[in-house]
């Protein structure tokens, strides 16, 4: 060890210690046999004086090497660069310490990580004798604060690149605290909007305001609560969460506040619930919906053969009527039985066009005006200065409003108040049917698109209905994409809310296509190898105010469907060439947007049915055609001829 001793040394350097025998030797000797610091002394320029074993041990110097340099000789070149040795000295002289950390250099080249401290020597008289300088190596410290800080690191980015889980932190009283891109993802809030606000801004209004406040304490008691239900996006759409709220503890058991991670099963729960419709109505609709039209059929001959006879009783004249009604009215119920089923088994075919809502909602108005009249209901649309355009069937579209307004209206008392209302958001159409009826009770919300499910009636069942509407709702939405959503709080004349919510796309570019002219009438191909019906059937269409063509084979059928893209096709079963099943297998296969086929034959039976289903059919019509089903038939799928001359039968 190098010393630069201030005065003589002790004489007596081998005495046994004691607090008055002390000198400085002894001292000396102690910081020599230090081996965990590096102690050394600088003069006031910073040239080093003395050097201990830990200060060997550290930087791999010996006294000789280092005894009579400067200090510089420690520190990386970026240090250098910026001053730092005369810094620290200049700290220590004027503040009399400097405490820092930092990379140091070893005789190697090696770097470490050092804690040092260097403090102001001064004489009796307060001159500036030096510094005294102490090195401690942290590198191993260091390497495990290091080590903890990329493992908290790549857990936060892990966290936070998350896309399908929304992740994020509450505090105690249940203010957002963190945000992943799940959570944006799924909620649509940037991290600015959301941090610091409560969570209950996820919750619907229609939840009780004390929830989220009490899912917290249970969290607490149970050690997680686990819930699902609808939740609320920044955009006030709603999708079905699954949530799991966990509180989170410091090592003392303190509660420092909760992790929360939510799962969007919006889609997953539509899937199951049509799944589960799919199995209760499977059984049924084989025997009540098929089993209706065999007793229709005899029915509806008998009333054609009374409204023949020219009877003088006005009774009879009365009760004709009465059962003709009624007959139309039970049609009506077997075929919403039979859309039920042909959704449900994947045999029915929908178009695939661009459809504008508004025009779907005038339609589906104008269907349910005279049931809103006769109740004295007000009926009022709203809709934004925006223009929604959604890809699927017009027909339908308009099946699904109807049904919704048709439901609010028959459920609301007389002089009722029913809004409509059209949204666009960036991704969606919505819409949304609301009443001030009596609501749905809580146990009936859930269940309420159930197929055949009816909320609690009179004894006298003055709504009536098979509980059908709702559920072909829901079916014709999920087969657009699309979700609806039923709320309600049960109270009397606070009512019910319905949200349609359908994907989007582009107005079209020229919406009357090139060359054509959308209030031009409809061009129907009829096939049938029977020329007497088909002409005949052509000449009907012509003074419906259509415009027919005729072919008498498969393959002039097939030939013209494809080139001449007919907008609907009246299609016989039993051809030559190529059956009509195999047309329309073909014409399914060949063409982007087929045109709707309609079956027209004399198989009858179920079977047929089923395969005409199969083969991508729209309907089956049994020879000889009903002539009213035919008119009503073509006015759903093509729309009233502009012009079209009364036809009297």
């Amino acid at each position: 060890m190098a010393i630069h001793p201030d005065r003589p040394s002790d004489p007596h350097p081998l005495a046994p210690l004691s607090a008055s025998t002390l000198t400085d030797a002894d001292y000396r000797l102690m910081v020599e046999a230090v081996a965990d610091y590096a102690i050394f002394h600088l003069d006031p320029e910073g040239v080093i004086l003395s050097w201990n074993t830990g200060a060997r041990k550290m930087k791999g110097y010996e006294a000789h090497e280092v005894v009579g340099r400067s200090i510089d000789m420690f520190y990386p070149q970026d240090r250098l660069d910026q001053g730092w040795p005369a810094h620290e000295l200049k700290v220590a002289r004027e503040a009399g310490m400097f405490e820092d950390e930092g990379w140091r250099l070893r005789k190697d080249g090696t770097q470490f990580w050092a804690n040092i401290i260097i403090t102001r020597m001064s004489g009796p008289n307060g001159e500036l004798r030096g510094f005294s300088k102490i090195t401690r190596d942290l590198s191993e410290r260091r390497g495990q604060e290091e080590a903890l800080r990329l493992s908290e690191e790549r857990f936060r980015l892990l966290i936070e690149s998350v896309q399908d889980y929304a992740i994020f932190m509450l505090d105690i009283t249940g203010h957002v605290m963190s945000w992943n891109a799940g959570a944006q993802k799924s909620k649509g809030y940037e991290a600015a909007e959301i941090i610091g606000k409560h969570f209950s801004v996820f919750y619907p209004a229609d939840i009780d305001p004390g929830w989220p406040d009490q899912a917290l304490r249970l969290a607490v008691q149970h050690g997680r609560l686990e819930d699902e239900g609808w939740r609320v996006r920044k955009d006030g759409s709603r999708f079905w969460a699954s949530v799991i709220i966990t509180p989170i503890t410091d090592g003392s058991g303190q509660l420092r506040g909760f992790a929360k991670v939510t799962r969007d099963l919006t889609a997953r729960r539509r899937v199951t619930t049509l799944e589960d419709e799919g199995r209760r109505i499977t059984k049924f609709l084989a025997m009540l919906g098929h089993e209706l039209r065999n007793p229709l059929a005899p029915i509806s001959n008998a009333v054609a053969l009374l409204e023949r006879e020219q009877s003088p009783s006005k009774s009879l004249r009365a009760t004709r009527e009465i059962i003709g009604r009624q007959l139309k009215h039970l049609n009506r119920l077997v075929d919403d039985l039979l859309d039920v089923g042909r959704i449900t088994s994947g045999k029915i075919q929908l178009e695939s066009k661009p459809v504008r809502i508004r025009d779907a909602v005038q339609e589906a108005i104008e269907a349910v005006r005279p049931l809103v009249e006769s109740k004295l209901h007000r009926l009022d649309v709203q809709a934004e200065a925006s223009d929604p355009w959604v890809l699927g069937d017009r027909a339908r579209i308009v099946q699904a409003v109807s049904n919704l307004l048709n439901n609010a209206a028959k459920f609301t008392p007389s002089g009722g108040h029913i809004t409509l209302n059209l949204l666009a958001t960036a991704t969606s159409a919505e819409l949304t049917v609301t009443d001030n009826g009596p609501g749905v009770p809580p146990q009936d919300l859930l269940r309420i698109f159930d197929l055949f499910a009816q909320g609690d009636q009179d004894v006298a069942r003055s709504h009536g209905g098979l509980g059908l509407g709702l559920s072909l709702v829901q079916q014709i939405v999920s087969l657009h994409g699309g979700e609806v959503s039923a709320f309600s709080r049960g109270i009397a004349g606070k009512g019910s809310e319905f949200l349609v919510r359908l994907p989007a796309v582009a107005a079209p570019s020229d919406l009357a296509g090139p060359g054509k002219n959308p209030f031009a009438p409809k061009r129907v191909l009829v096939v049938d190898d029977n020329i007497d019906a088909a002409q005949t059937m052509g000449l009907l269409l012509d003074t419906l105010g259509y415009i027919p063509s005729m072919v008498y084979d498969g393959l002039a059928a097939l030939e013209a469907i494809k080139t001449d893209i007919p907008d609907l096709v009246l299609l016989d079963i039993g051809l030559p060439g190529l059956s009509g099943l195999q047309v329309a297998q073909r014409v399914r296969a060949e063409m982007v947007n087929p045109p709707a086929l309609i079956a027209v034959t004399g198989y009858g039976q179920e079977r047929d049915r089923e395969a005409s289903f199969s083969a991508g059919f729209y309907e089956h019509m049994t020879k000889p055609v009903d002539v009213d089903q035919l008119i009503g038939l073509l006015d759903r799928l093509l729309g009233t001829p502009p012009g079209a001359a009364p036809l009297s039968l």
